[in-house]
């Protein structure tokens, strides 16, 4: 019987495959300027996105980062870049409306064709592709709701019944499936670097490992009290998503941040990749607790991610957990180690959807939801319009509540009893 050691290659790293081509910045000897009009905490995409635009604009923009810039999930996900917003357009409707739903779904749609245009315009070299999506059905009531939507969903999707899976999959374990055409992938690690080189190039300041230990209202707007010295912002943006703090206690009670896990398998041949994932498409399932996964920019690796466990755990754990998942899937990896294991933070709402705000100067945009490719990209852009003054940066983001829970204060005590009501309903079929 092989033990999760053997699973482990002999060049194992725990840290993000895509590190491997795009290093985390190091530490500069960078000196804070004593005033700026905009300072963003947070340099990953949201954060660096507003960089762009309020610099273009003329402001002096400073980014400060706990870590390296990037740090966080930005260099840390899966690289797939999805349209969608997770509640669906009757579910909005009733909610706040046909016009702001309509509006919501439309920014889903509205951030891929940006992130698009952005690394063609800017010429980031970072693997952006549009591949589309196999989302598969893991049980025929699955199957048979997503046919009857598909004619509805206004995305373009189409059906593979199970008889002709194994053109997108070479699986046994799924009932059929969707295909959503507008879905992409990236290298997220080198769309970051270039994301932040477009930046500084725009006249932004970043500086890493400048952690914000304390930020306050004053008559000139705010005070930063950073691990490197004081900074007067006229206005701030909070960019820190799954990693929001007690820095800002009422977005920390907004957002609820869950670890993702990824490995990446050891290299494996072009035809074994031709045989199990041939059409070179995100693929993703209807489990409530979803297994994401997908060949690496060179066909040469599976990037396999998801919730394995019930608590917070470490890459050394969660890793044997996914490749046996992965195995589940595909059994022909059977033999195939695990070179790279690693995980990020995600942050969700209760309402499942992300949220763009601002409070006397104070702007944030956070609750990806597990989407943050592209519309952390796209709200940052807005965001950061939003704080140069420009009318273009208006979203329906805008206008919907930021909603919290009594009693919660930024800790998911809730998500264990959640995740075993999740996997229950999983196994049902629920």
């Amino acid at each position: 019987m092989t033990s999760d050691a053997d699973l482990f290659a002999p060049d194992f790293k725990t840290q993000s495959y895509w590190w491997d081509q795009a290093k985390p910045a190091e530490d500069s000897e960078q000196q804070l300027p004593a005033k700026v009009d905009v300072a963003i905490i947070g340099a990953g995409y949201s954060g660096l996105q507003a960089a762009v635009q309020t610099a273009r604009a003329g402001q002096s923009t400073l980014v400060l980062d706990a870590e390296a810039a990037g740090w966080g999930c930005s260099t840390r996900n899966g690289g797939q870049i999805s349209t969608s917003i997770k509640p669906d357009l009757s579910t909005l409707e009733r909610r706040y409306g046909s016009e702001i739903a309509k509006g919501i779904i439309a920014e889903g749609k509205a951030s891929l064709k940006y992130i698009q245009h952005f690394v063609e315009s800017e010429a980031v070299d970072c693997d952006f592709h549009i591949t589309g999506r196999f989302h598969g059905a893991h049980t025929r009531r699955h199957y048979d709701r997503m046919a009857r939507e598909c004619s509805t969903d206004g995305l373009e999707t189409f059906m593979v019944p199970r008889a002709e899976q194994h053109t997108e999959i070479a699986t046994d374990y799924y009932h059929g499936g969707m295909v959503y055409p507008h879905y992409a992938s990236i290298n997220p690690g080198l769309y970051h670097q270039g994301l932040t080189r477009i930046a500084q190039t725009a006249g932004a300041q970043i500086i890493s490992y400048c952690r914000v230990n304390d930020l306050t209202r004053n008559s000139g707007g705010f005070a930063l009290q950073t691990a490197k010295g004081m900074v007067q912002a006229e206005r701030v943006i909070i960019a820190t998503n799954g990693y929001t703090g007690a820095l800002t206690p009422w977005h920390q009670r907004r957002v609820i941040p869950i670890g993702s896990y990824i490995i990446a398998t050891q290299e494996i041949s072009p035809d074994l990749m031709d045989e199990i994932l041939p059409t070179n498409r995100m693929m993703t399932d209807t489990r409530k607790l979803v297994y994401y996964y997908r060949p690496s920019p060179d066909r040469k690796r599976i990037l396999f991610g998801g919730r394995v466990s019930l608590k917070e755990t470490d890459p050394l754990k969660s890793g044997p957990k996914l490749h046996r998942e992965m195995l589940r899937l595909l059994p022909q990896l059977a033999g195939t180690r695990i070179s790279h294991s690693w995980n990020g933070f995600v942050a969700y709402t209760f309402d499942e959807l992300m949220h763009v705000g601002h409070d006397k100067g104070l702007h944030y945009a956070m609750g990806y939801c597990g989407s943050g490719v592209g519309i952390a990209s796209y709200l940052g852009m807005r965001l950061g319009q939003q704080a140069a003054g420009i009318a273009e940066g208006r979203t329906p983001f805008d206008q919907i509540p930021f909603p919290s829970r009594p009693f919660y204060q930024g800790n998911p005590w809730f998500l264990a009893p959640s995740i075993l009501a999740y996997r229950l309903r999983d196994r049902l079929g629920i």
